[in-house]
């Protein structure tokens, strides 16, 4: 979850670096936008592999999956992380939805990080001795 936390710490930076030269008319350093992309491909990887541990590791400790709230924060984080890269990939000028959509959910995703975590910490509890 930290790496997780962390490129999404890098998307927001690069994200509003994009945003503050596009509306003051600056040029941007190349290197700026594929950062940005690669670096929400990772966090989309994380974000999967997070799920697919979550879901072994608690189906193998417990048997079930539905006794947690974690689950529905995790099921959360992950739908807004693929809403929020397949929205990235239609921004154009011919889709300016699209811009709105990316930045809407990145705002609320930030909120699911912050509820995966809480409910994350309760899970860790559990596993400790």
């Amino acid at each position: 979850m930290g790496l997780a936390s962390v490129a999404y710490l890098l998307l927001g930076i690069t994200g509003i670096s994009m945003f503050y030269r596009r509306a003051n008319k600056h040029t941007r350093p190349g290197w700026l936008r594929p950062f940005h992309y690669i670096t929400g491909a990772i966090l989309v990887f994380l974000v999967l592999l997070l799920l697919a541990i979550g879901l072994v590791g608690t189906l193998g400790y417990r048997g079930s999956i539905g006794h947690s709230p974690h689950l529905i924060a995790g099921l959360s984080v992950v739908v807004l992380v693929l809403i929020s890269a397949g929205s990235a990939t239609q921004i154009s000028p011919k889709r300016p939805w699209a811009r709105s959509l990316h930045l809407g959910t990145n705002a609320v995703l930030l909120l699911g990080f912050i509820f995966v975590s809480l409910t994350g910490w309760e899970v860790v509890q559990q596993y400790l001795p």
